[in-house]
């Protein structure tokens, strides 16, 4: 448990003199550095007034009575000061003042409105939530139950004592023991904020301790394949049936911008004959419910063909975890001499980039069949190649070469 210092001063208040002689007795009390001060209702000739010991001299009975009532505040005050932080393994001079002037007020705690929130999400999950962003919500949880235990040795906080300081920490905290990144930890500070917001709307806070405070998201480059790498993993033979299968659901991915949890829950019913005869992928992300729709490009097609009827339950391709795909991918780079960090979600950044953005595809479509709801997503995961400004810049030089200077 955290030690304080812990200080309490009477003082008069000598710039005011009221019209029997007497002024007010104030009385401060300090808690690791910080302060208040508040009228004991008190008073005293100044005079009669011992600046130094905090009392009121003489032997006068009222002079007694005025010591006996400071005696008692101190007593109260300290009583206050030893029941919070027994309670709440820290304690502020706020804290003490509104217990000892018997404010009463709905005290909701951090982990209770916490476990609301999940609970909200939670129904949420299959309706506008998808279930990997309700776990990365209950990650965050635990990140912040820990934080709490291992800064402040505290297991919970009330809500209106969650200050500026809590929220600096907080991110030091997942930065230092984690070691997330600037963006993970951007991300997990703003869930960490939907719940401060929450307590905010209700009334819980009053003052945002998030006021003040910046994080901002840094802009990634996020890898992808060339055409040329591309073509060397679709053109090798694999001695391993094993990544083969791997490879073939990569390229699927490659050709249609479908993330893993898409791909996994693919089936049959999601290949539609459309309107110009030619067969999409018609189904909803997992993570938004957002509509997608993809027209299946031959090399997609043939990966479907290859694996037409070896299942039995509408699967349309063989799905292993996310996991072993990432460490099988690995594999497949090594042996296609491709020197980069081949994940599976590398696919849907190919499929932006090289098959749709760098052959001339609008951003609009491209985001559509990204199952994006907004074109600044898209351009996070989307860039325009080198080879495509040369190849623009050869289009227009030709048109220019008409023109005499």
């Amino acid at each position: 448990m955290k030690q304080s210092t812990f200080k309490i001063l009477f003082y008069l208040r000598s710039n005011h003199v009221n019209k029997d002689g007497t002024s007010a007795i104030i009385v401060r009390v300090s808690i690791d550095g910080e302060r208040q001060d508040w009228s004991t209702k008190l008073v005293c000739e100044p005079e009669r007034w011992d600046g130094k010991a905090g009392k009121a001299t003489g032997r006068s009975s009222k002079s007694f009575e005025i010591n006996n009532h400071l005696q008692d505040i101190q007593t109260i005050l300290t009583n206050h000061f030893y029941d919070i932080q027994r309670r709440h393994g820290y304690v502020t001079v706020e804290m003490v003042r509104n217990a000892y002037m018997g404010i009463t007020q709905r005290e909701e705690s951090l982990l209770k409105l916490y476990e609301q929130h999940l609970e909200d999400t939670k129904k949420l999950v299959g309706l506008s939530k998808a279930d990997p962003t309700y776990r990365k919500y209950e990650r965050m949880y635990r990140r912040v139950v820990e934080f709490m235990k291992k800064k402040y040795n505290i297991t919970d906080i009330p809500l209106r004592e969650i200050k500026y300081q809590f929220i600096v920490d907080l991110e030091f905290f997942l930065r230092t023991e984690y070691k997330y990144s600037q963006n993970t930890t951007y991300k997990c500070m703003k869930f960490f904020k939907q719940v401060i917001n929450k307590a905010i709307r209700a009334g819980l806070i009053t003052v945002d301790p998030f006021n003040g405070y910046k994080i901002s998201i840094e802009r990634v480059d996020r890898g992808y394949l060339t055409e040329d790498e591309l073509c060397k993993m679709m053109q090798k033979e694999f001695a391993s049936k094993r990544l083969e299968q791997v490879r073939d659901i990569f390229i699927f991915a490659c050709f249609t911008g479908l993330a893993y949890i898409d791909l996994a829950h693919l089936r049959v019913d999601n290949i539609q004959k459309m309107f110009d005869g030619r067969l999409w992928i018609v189904t909803h992300r997992q993570k938004t419910n957002t509509k997608v729709m993809v027209p299946l490009l031959p090399p997609a097609l043939k990966i479907l063909n290859k694996y037409e009827g070896c299942y039995t339950d509408g699967q349309l391709m063989p799905i292993i975890t996310n996991q072993k795909l990432n460490c099988y991918l690995k594999e497949i780079a090594d042996i296609c001499g491709i020197e980069k960090n081949l994940t599976f979600h590398l696919a849907r950044h190919t499929f932006a980039t090289t098959m749709t953005l760098g052959r001339g595809v609008p951003i609009e479509s491209v985001s559509k069949m990204l199952g994006h709801t907004n074109i600044q997503t898209t351009q996070i995961y989307a860039r325009i190649t080198a080879d495509k400004i040369g190849k623009d810049m050869d289009i227009l030089s030709k048109n220019l070469g008409n023109l005499d200077f």
